[in-house]
């Protein structure tokens, strides 16, 4: 059996314990935009490329000294009309492309959001992610 490391299946309680933090972390993660998790009513489900992306949120915030603004100022260094080769008639339209202040999965009802519908699987949040990861790593 093969298991899709997207997949959501830890509930905050189990997700904090393999990060060693309390729930309410990755919940000021949540608030601040950094993480996505699944939901499923209220309840937040998280994913094993969900704990592997917060490993290297902690390693950036306490390794690194790297503030949440600085962090959130590396994802946006991977615009996704430059992942997804936006033509650029929809470009002109998109809200993303329109006001660059937050990346595109924070805008859940507008932009390529609405056609996505899970940022968790998307292209361009996963390269966001693996760019920041890829920076802060060096």
């Amino acid at each position: 059996m093969t298991i899709d490391n997207s997949e959501p299946i830890y509930p905050i309680s189990v997700a904090a314990k393999l990060l060693s933090v309390h729930p309410r972390t990755l919940r000021i993660y949540e608030e601040e935009s950094l993480i996505k998790p699944a939901r499923q009513g209220n309840k937040r489900y998280f994913s094993n490329n969900d704990i592997e992306w917060i490993r290297c949120l902690r390693a950036s915030i306490h390794d690194k000294g790297i503030s949440i603004p600085g962090i959130k100022m590396l994802l946006e260094l991977t615009p996704c009309w430059e992942i997804t080769k936006c033509p650029e008639e929809k470009r002109q339209s998109c809200s993303a492309f329109i006001d660059r202040s937050i990346p595109c999965w924070q805008r859940a009802s507008t932009a390529c959001a609405k056609e996505m519908k899970e940022c968790e699987k998307c292209e361009v949040f996963i390269k966001a992610m693996k760019t920041a990861q890829e920076v802060v790593s060096r």
